[in-house]
């Protein structure tokens, strides 16, 4: 069994859907879970409470990704609070679905920022915190198919998940002799409140569901979290700069 006890987590995103289950995930390991989010005070503040009935201290941070000022005084915070950092996921996430041709620029420039940029700078701050980890520290991002595949109304995206996994490739090269893992899960389709909003939703799902070789199994954000906890633990120690697929085989085939 995976154990974090002792261990300080921070998830961006973490009120609903992935964030939201990775969040619960750490926290039955064993770790402390920081819970960030921007609109949803309600829904982290819940998160929240669960992990306090789990045994584990928790916090909710109000802090935007895309913007740095947020994200370095949501590490005081971190800092200040709980005096260290041993995992982060980075899973906040924006983009909207639409085709590329109705894209403007504040639409390029808002998707980048919290997609792939905020990685950087949530690196960048938490960083000091990272390296005083007692064994290597793990750093993990959320990515998705659109990463490789064209995808209707998911240009903006999937191109910002492209990029991130690039990223996260080059931070591992910075980081990993300051022991600092960073590697990134590539979810398959999630059933989640973002993913609901694509065009066409329920065909999306349906197909999807079709393309899986794990018998009646569907895809979930618990799956996902699993895959989090594993690179988030002692196990993943000699995984550095990976994109891990967790999509029940869905990507291997047309």
């Amino acid at each position: 069994m995976i154990s974090l006890a002792g261990k300080v987590a921070l998830v961006t995103g973490g009120s609903r859907g992935i964030g939201r289950a990775c969040a619960l995930r750490l926290a039955e390991a064993g770790a402390d879970v920081i819970v960030n989010f921007v609109t949803s005070e309600k829904a982290a503040t819940d998160v929240a409470e669960q992990i306090r009935a789990l045994g584990r201290m928790s916090a909710i941070v109000k802090a935007d990704v895309s913007e740095p000022d947020d994200v370095r005084l949501m590490l005081d915070f971190v800092g200040k609070q709980f005096r260290q950092l041993d995992v982060l996921v980075s899973n906040a996430a924006t983009g909207g679905f639409r085709s590329l041709e109705k894209s403007t620029p504040n639409h390029f420039a808002a998707t980048m920022n919290a997609n792939v940029r905020a990685l950087v700078t949530l690196m960048q701050e938490a960083a000091p915190l990272l390296r005083r980890t007692e064994g290597r520290a793990k750093v993990t991002a959320l990515s998705s198919h659109g990463a490789t595949f064209a995808l209707p109304h998911y240009g903006l995206i999937g191109a910002s998940k492209a990029a991130l996994e690039s990223l996260v490739r080059h931070l591992a090269l910075e980081y990993g002799q300051q022991g600092i893992n960073v590697n990134v899960v590539r979810a398959g389709l999630v059933d989640t409140d973002s993913t609901r909003n694509v065009p066409n939703a329920e065909a999306v799902f349906q197909h999807a569901q079709a393309k899986l070789m794990v018998g009646e199994r569907r895809l979930t954000a618990a799956d996902v979290a699993d895959a989090v906890l594993y690179l988030s633990s002692s196990l993943s120690d000699l995984v550095q700069g990976q994109t891990l697929v967790v999509d029940g085989g869905e990507g291997i085939h047309p």
